[in-house]
C-alpha cells in the first residue's frame, strides 16, 4: 500500500502476460484494486502508511483461500542493527537468496502471500526499510540513498552472497539503485509498479543563491505552515473511519481490507516518532524525488530486469512499464489486470510469473 505522486496513462486494453520478451499469453483477471489520488488524498494515504495509532482488531481473519500466508507476529520476526538503528526483517526457506523490499508506508508483512510460496524453493528475506514497519522510526534526513545504503549493507552483512531483489513502488526504486551500485552481488531485479521518474538528462538544474529574506523569514514561515497543515492531516488520519476509507480506496474489494492488513499498517504507529518521520518524508523526501531519475539508474544496470505491472494502477500505469522496457532492453514484462500492489491483489499470478523468471535468472547468474 504505497504510492507514487506521479500519474501515468491508464490503458484498459493492456491484458498481456509476457513471461519473456518473446512469449505472450492472454489472461483476464478481475482487478481488486481501485486507486483514486489527488494531492490531499495522497497526503492522507501517506499518513496512514507512515503508521498512525488507531484501535485495531486483535483477530486476524482467514487468508485468501488456497494461498499460504505468512503468520502475523505483532512482535516481529528478526532484527538487525544498522548504523545504530533497529531494522526488522523476515527470513524463510533455503536456496538462492531473494530479497523483498516493500513500498512507501508498508512493511515486510505486505509480502504475506509471497514469502511462503517463494520460500519453498528459495531463501527469502523481506526487509522493513528504515522509518517504516517494525524498523526504527529514526529522526534523520531521509533521502532515497538512505534506503539504498541500508539494502546494500543488508546484502553484505546478512545475506552475504549473490541475490535477486524484488521491490514494490518505493521498494522497486530502491532495488534498482542498489543493483546499480552493487552489480557484483545483485544478479537480477524484479519491479512491481516501481516508483521513480524519467528525467531530462540535458536539463541542468540551477540552484539560486538564497537571500537573507528567504533564509530568515520565508523559509521558517514555510516550515511552520507545513507543520500545521501536515499536523492537521496527521490528526485526521488517526480517526478509524478515515483509516477504513483510505484502505477501501486502495483495495476496491473490501474483503482484502482484513484485520491482518490493517494491523500491519497501524501497529507501528505506537512509536512516538511516527509523526515526525511522516513530516520529514513528506517535506524532504517526497518533494525531492527528481534528484534521482530512472534514466541515470537504468543506464548503470547490468542484470536481467522483470516488470510485474498492475495495469490498472493510476499512479504508475502501463505507460511507465513500456518506457522502462524500451529504455532497458534486457527486460521481461508481465502485464496484470491489477492495481498498485499486484503481489497482494493477485498473489497466485505474481508468484507464478516470478518463480518462472527466477529459475532462468538464477541459471544465468
Amino acid at each position: 500500500m504505497s504510492c507514487s505522486p506521479s500519474i501515468d496513462l491508464f490503458n484498459p486494453n493492456a491484458n498481456r502476460l509476457v513471461i519473456a520478451p518473446s512469449s505472450t499469453f492472454h489472461l483476464t483477471v478481475r482487478s481488486k484494486c481501485k486507486c483514486v489520488t489527488n494531492r490531499r488524498g495522497f497526503s492522507i494515504k501517506g499518513i496512514v502508511a507512515a503508521g498512525v495509532s488507531v484501535m485495531g482488531s486483535s483477530v486476524i481473519t482467514d487468508p485468501v483461500q488456497g494461498v499460504e500466508r505468512l503468520p502475523f507476529k505483532p512482535e516481529g520476526y528478526n532484527f538487525w542493527t544498522w548504523r545504530g538503528h533497529k531494522i526488522h526483517y523476515v527470513e524463510q526457506g533455503e536456496g538462492f537468496p531473494i530479497v523483498l523490499i516493500h513500498g512507501f508506508g508498508a512493511s515486510a508483512f505486505h509480502w504475506r502471500y509471497n514469502i511462503p510460496k517463494l520460500a519453498k524453493g528459495y531463501k527469502v528475506y523481506a526487509i522493513d526499510l528504515l522509518g517504516f514497519g517494525w524498523s526504527e522510526k529514526a529522526i534523520i534526513e531521509y533521502d532515497a540513498m538512505v534506503w539504498t545504503d541500508q539494502v546494500k549493507d543488508f546484502l553484505k552483512e546478512i545475506v552475504k552472497e549473490r541475490a535477486i531483489l524484488v521491490g514494490n513502488s518505493l521498494g522497486g526504486f530502491t532495488a534498482l539503485t542498489t543493483a546499480a551500485e552493487l552489480p557484483e552481488q545483485v544478479v537480477g531485479v524484479a519491479l512491481l509498479n516501481s516508483a521513480g521518474q524519467f528525467g531530462d538528462v540535458n536539463r541542468e538544474t540551477t540552484k539560486s543563491e538564497e537571500t537573507t529574506l528567504q533564509a530568515y523569514v520565508l523559509k521558517p514561515l514555510k516550515e511552520i505552515f507545513q507543520r500545521i497543515v501536515l499536523g492537521l492531516l496527521f490528526w485526521q488520519a488517526k480517526q478509524p473511519a478515515r483509516i477504513k476509507s483510505v484502505l477501501k480506496s486502495v483495495y476496491i474489494n473490501t474483503s482484502n481490507v482484513d484485520d491482518y492488513l490493517v494491523e500491519s499498517i497501524t501497529m507501528p504507529a505506537a512509536d512516538p516518532n511516527a509523526g515526525e518521520v511522516y513530516y520529514r518524508l513528506m517535506t524532504r523526501f517526497m518533494m525531492n524525488q527528481t534528484k534521482y531519475t530512472l534514466n541515470s539508474v537504468l543506464s548503470k544496470l547490468s542484470c536481467p530486469l522483470l516488470l510485474l505491472w498492475g495495469d490498472l494502477d493510476p499512479w504508475v500505469g502501463p505507460a511507465k512499464a513500456n518506457r522502462i522496457k524500451e529504455f532497458y532492453p534486457n527486460t521481461s514484462l508481465v502485464n496484470l489486470q491489477a492495481g498498485h500492489c499486484p503481489h497482494d491483489e493477485v498473489p497466485e499470478l505474481v508468484n507464478g510469473a516470478l518463480i518462472e523468471w527466477l529459475s532462468n535468472a538464477v541459471k544465468m547468474s
